[in-house]
């Protein structure tokens, strides 16, 4: 029997998914959350055994990949490590590039548009200021896509750009 229930008023006569609502499903029995439910297939997907309704049938409708405890945590691994990979591989993340020591200033309202049409206006393509600036087209994209602090953009960028292209991107 279910422990609780999120979905319809009736209780277990509903017919209606614990977790969803759903009224048209056929249900199974599902652990969500440490709760045993009687949920619909794709409930199910959520649940402890991955959708497999504790039967050895697998009868989540559409919803269940399939995946046991093991298998999800063999891809977060997998994941992890693929995140690693890219930082080591990355020659700014080896050599320990300090953020600190070139800040990134408050930047105005709108600085990648500004940053973006003065670039159009001097005729350049983004490598080609890229490679002029000596900075990473990666960062100049960043900027013009107004997510420098994201990016972890540093201030000499900022400032190289302004200076060669000369508008004003910092809020002072």
């Amino acid at each position: 029997m279910a422990k609780y229930s999120t979905g319809g008023v009736g209780g277990d006569s509903s017919g209606a998914c614990e977790l969803c609502g759903a009224e048209d499903r056929s249900l199974e029995t599902a652990t969500v959350a440490g709760a045993t439910l009687e949920v619909c297939g794709e409930c199910a997907a959520h649940g402890e055994d991955g959708g497999s309704g504790g039967g050895s049938a697998g009868t989540g409708s559409g919803g269940g990949d399939g995946s046991t405890d093991a298998d999800r945590r063999r891809e977060a691994a997998r994941n992890a490590a693929r995140l690693n990979d890219a930082r080591s591989v990355d020659p700014d993340w080896e050599e320990g590039t300090d953020y600190e020591d070139d800040p990134l200033p408050y930047l105005v309202g709108g600085y990648g548009d500004a940053v973006a049409a003065a670039r159009r206006d001097a005729g350049l393509q983004p490598d080609e200021l890229a490679a002029e600036l000596d900075v990473h087209e990666e960062d100049l994209r960043a900027i013009e896509q107004g997510r420098a602090a994201r990016a972890n953009v540093g201030g000499s960028v900022v400032e190289a750009i302004e200076e060669r292209l000369d508008v004003e991107i910092v809020d002072e």
